[in-house]
């Protein structure tokens, strides 16, 4: 083994995600690939890492993260689900071991990250906002992480620059019509076969509208994201939430 490579496990191995990210360590000439975990397997070749990345799913991943802080393994995880609320546990357990670190990424793609920050720029200044997403037909949430995130974004901004609620005049509807309220953002998720990931933001105000848009044809597009995670991880105790930081 040598000891110069950063020794790295992946959780949900066997996944669409985990199997790309299991090429894309192996190919990466600072990495070795120490373990890879799926449904059944134990998790002590895992003892080896140094950083594990998770791409499980939102029920396993708060008992793998508190697996990874037992044993002193830092984590970058790319699992949906994790709300404001699941975001503040994880900072919760994380003080019990301040030199380990956590990266958060609703999503890896470097263009989905800089949608999300020219979004925060864009929503201080424009009265309507609305998200779609687009996925595989074979995600399992929704809306996605990514989506999630990019509305708590908006919303933050939104909130800082004193605007009140979306305009709105719907009284009736059938259920769903209207998407998701995602604190005071809509948000609509699409499935179909022959997408990957792809979000829209349409912003709207008297006389303009502004449409950011991001697309991922192929999962090999997450790939620098996720090594640019593990790279920075070891350096990074404490969470930090999303790429943004890490893009420079």
């Amino acid at each position: 083994m040598n000891d110069a490579k950063i020794r790295v496990g992946v959780l949900g191995a066997r996944g669409r995600m985990g199997t790309e990210v299991c090429d894309a360590v192996t190919g990466a000439g600072d990495m070795e690939l120490v373990a890879t975990i799926d449904d059944g397997d134990g998790f002590d070749p895992l003892a080896t890492a140094q950083v594990v990345v998770d791409f499980t799913t939102p029920d396993s991943v708060l008992g793998n993260i508190d697996w990874c802080l037992e044993h002193g393994v830092h984590m970058v995880i790319g699992t949906s689900g994790f709300t404001t609320e699941r975001i503040e546990l994880v900072r919760d357990r994380l003080a019990t071991r301040p030199d380990l670190g956590i990266v958060i990424a609703p999503n890896f793609a470097v263009g989905a990250v800089l949608l999300m920050e020219f979004a925060a720029k864009a929503a201080r200044h424009f009265e309507s906002v609305e998200i779609v997403e687009m996925h595989h037909p074979k995600k399992i949430d929704a809306p996605s992480g990514t989506a999630l995130r990019t509305a708590q974004i908006i919303a933050e901004a939104r909130a800082e620059a004193g605007l009140g609620a979306v305009p709105d005049a719907t009284k009736e509807e059938l259920a769903g019509a209207r998407g998701s309220d995602v604190e005071g953002v809509r948000v609509h998720a699409i499935r179909a076969t022959g997408l990957v990931a792809h979000q829209e933001v349409l912003f709207g105000t008297a006389g303009e509208t502004l449409t950011l848009r991001h697309d991922s044809y192929d999962r090999a597009s997450f790939m620098p994201g996720v090594l640019l995670a593990v790279r920075s991880v070891l350096s990074r105790p404490g969470l930090t939430v999303g790429l943004g930081s890490l893009l420079g």
